[in-house]
């Protein structure tokens, strides 16, 4: 992605925070290791930053008020992880400032993609930095948690190995890589993935140090292929150029590539039932050097 608007930050208007990314990730792999009393499930997984997602505007307002200035579908504000995100970090700090947030989204709902939490990541960086809060990375991450699993690790802000319910997280070195993304038009809850009772919940734990060298997979992909036919279908159509793996609990899937033109070539072929995107990595957040 590229974000000219981010070059004068806080220079021409201190007020107003333009064109601030919220990228997708990957996960590599995802294993579900056990589960907690509380009903948690116990993680493994390998998450990828991509240079692809969202983007948010926010306005200073001075009255408190928070207003979402931006139609989502089928996303009320009240229930927005956006507007979540701001009313916590300022109920937190005691912070007397407000925002208005215009949410551009991009990425498909429902996709596995961390859309929603990383928005909600971002929201909470951008607003420490026009509120002036002063939270460090690590207070933000733990400020994130209580939005979701996956917001700690785009606050986090670079590749990750990740265990706990995900907010366990280790730097992760991963070469640079081009991949094919397929939405197949449907939108797979995350809760009813969880709670089916074929999930495999007892995967052996693995080294973050010989993951690459493991046999990995993502044990929700099954369950998610049973109850959505065309997650199936489109993971067997991928993986015809390349192995096609579902990411998080679906409904997308991925492909890592060779190259840019063959990423090209391959979502070019996409059927027009779905959705295709070439992406590459991102070693780290858009928005790293502001914590």
């Amino acid at each position: 992605m590229d974000h000219p608007a981010l070059s004068g930050l806080g220079t021409a208007d201190p007020r107003r925070l333009l064109g601030c990314p919220a990228p997708a990730k990957l996960n590599l792999f995802l294993h579900v290791v056990g589960r907690r009393a509380d009903g948690y499930h116990l993680l493994q997984t390998a998450f990828r930053l991509l240079d692809w997602g969202d983007t948010l505007d926010f306005t200073l307002r001075t009255d408190g008020e928070i207003r979402r200035t931006s139609d989502v579908a089928g996303v009320p504000a009240e229930h927005d992880l956006v507007v979540r995100a701001a009313r916590l970090l300022q109920a937190h700090t005691g912070c007397r400032l407000g925002a208005d947030i215009a949410l551009h989204k991009v990425l498909p709902m429902g996709g596995g993609l961390g859309g929603g939490s990383s928005d909600a990541a971002t929201t909470l960086i951008a607003l420490n930095r026009l509120w002036d809060t002063g939270l460090t990375r690590t207070e933000l991450q733990t400020l994130g948690l209580q939005l979701g699993a996956d917001v700690p690790v785009f606050i986090f802000g670079c590749d990750a190995f990740a265990e706990g319910v995900g907010e366990a997280l280790q730097p992760l070195e991963l070469p640079p890589a081009w991949y094919v993304i397929l939405s197949p038009g449907v939108s797979v809850p995350t809760a009813e993935i969880f709670c089916a009772e074929d999930l495999t919940r007892n995967t052996p734990l693995i080294k973050m140090s010989d993951f690459a060298a493991s046999t990995t997979r993502n044990d929700l992909q099954p369950v998610a292929c049973n109850r959505y036919p065309e997650v199936k279908s489109a993971i067997d159509w991928l993986a015809q150029f390349a192995p096609a793996r579902m990411t998080g609990s679906g409904a997308c899937v991925f492909a890592e590539v060779a190259s840019d033109d063959d990423a090209e070539r391959i979502a070019a072929s996409c059927p027009e039932r779905w959705a295709a995107w070439k992406v590459r990595s991102a070693s780290r957040h858009p928005l790293y050097e502001w914590l």
